[in-house]
């Protein structure tokens, strides 16, 4: 069974929504169009697409090709365009199958870790916004399932394991994208109780687990002391452990109306731009970028936490997030973008000096956050 109705499809394809300067990145007044440098930025990722693979760059992580289809997903989503709907029912189709890496996921986006799982159920739950296709709603409840059977009281006091294969590690991002899934899924399931509290546990559990630091930003994960208690692993603080945390909180909030969760994202998303490692100059960072060490995990980082930090900043007053993240849009086209090809590089101060799924990915979610 196929994720979108394909008459839907047929009939979702003809209808394109409206576009202002439909062919003009910026507008007179010299503001840059988001709409028409997202879709810049989607043609050029898709010059990486395998279709007989059905992902982008295939010999780069699975889980960056589910992130960059929910960049398109959500830019689909906020224009009302069509024109990538049936590429993108086409990649769920193919990445519905059995992984060959871990064929005892057996399909539907069940991989070897819970993270990996999250990131696809997450494309899910937007092709159900998109289509209102039940498949993909029941679908993301079946990988949900899946991930909760590793959820665990034994290690840490709970929390899901992130490896499927060793059932080791609770890790800030298995949890959070959890927390987010979770809390997703019941606001689109009218009458649901057992998703929100499962949602409610995760996030209670991440606050507890000792993986918050003292200035309010998640480290990796948690390791264990001499007498065998578990502590914060003081790991790399990345900006989309901050980031999905973010979308966790807006995602409660919609379900419970409750503003202690937007106040501690505040805390959080404050804590991101008033620290040097992760803001420079008013510009996103990660560690890595210095030493242009970043691997393909780590350039897709930032992309993810500009995605959620625009979904607080909706929820909030006065949209208070947005100029932090137009500058980084901003400095991003001019600086980062290669003028010829399109892509952008993972350091959004510049120079341009490679482009890939990772870069281009995460590019794309700051931009289509800005629609």
């Amino acid at each position: 069974m196929g994720c979108a109705d394909p008459g839907l499809l047929r009939e979702q394809q003809g209808k394109v929504g409206p576009i202002p300067n439909s062919h003009a990145e910026r507008s007179d007044d010299g503001a840059l169009n988001y709409t028409e440098t997202s879709k810049s930025a989607i043609d050029t990722l898709n010059t990486l697409y395998n279709s007989s693979e059905g992902r982008w760059s295939p010999e780069v992580a699975w889980w960056i090709s589910g992130v960059a289809l929910q960049g398109i997903l959500d830019y689909t989503s906020k224009t009302k365009s069509y024109d990538y709907l049936e590429q993108a029912n086409d990649i769920i189709e193919k990445q519905k199958e059995p992984l060959p890496w871990w064929p005892e996921g057996e399909g539907l986006f069940r991989a070897d870790s819970t993270d990996d799982t999250a990131w696809w159920a997450l494309v899910l739950v937007r092709m159900f916004d998109i289509s209102g296709d039940s498949w993909a709603l029941d679908t993301a409840k079946a990988d949900e399932e899946y991930m909760y059977q590793y959820w665990t009281d034994e290690n840490c006091g709970g929390g899901l394991v992130q490896s499927i294969r060793t059932k080791t590690y609770k890790n800030a991002i298995s949890n959070q994208l959890y927390a987010l899934l979770t809390a997703s899924l019941h606001n689109r399931i009218p009458g649901d109780t057992e998703y929100l509290e499962r949602s409610k546990a995760a996030w209670e559990w991440l606050f507890a687990s000792g993986m918050l630091n003292e200035d309010h930003l998640f480290n990796d994960g948690l390791t264990k002391d001499e007498d065998g208690v578990c502590i914060n692993n003081n790991g790399i603080v990345w900006t989309y452990n901050q980031g999905v945390i973010l979308g966790a909180a807006t995602e409660l909030y919609k379900a419970t109306s409750n503003t202690t969760y937007l106040d501690l994202a505040r805390r959080t998303a404050d804590a991101v731009i008033a620290t040097s490692s992760l803001v420079r100059d008013g510009v996103l960072v990660e560690l890595c970028e210095e030493a242009q060490s970043c691997n393909h995990d780590q350039q897709t980082f930032k992309g993810i936490f500009a995605r959620y930090l625009a979904q607080l900043s909706s929820v909030l007053d006065d949209d208070p997030y947005r100029q932090f993240l137009e500058a980084n849009a901003k400095m991003a086209v001019e600086k980062a973008r290669n003028t010829t090809t399109g892509f952008f590089d993972v350091s959004w101060t510049g120079p341009f000096t490679d482009g890939t799924l990772g870069t281009q990915a995460s590019a794309l979610g700051l931009l289509v956050a800005l629609i």
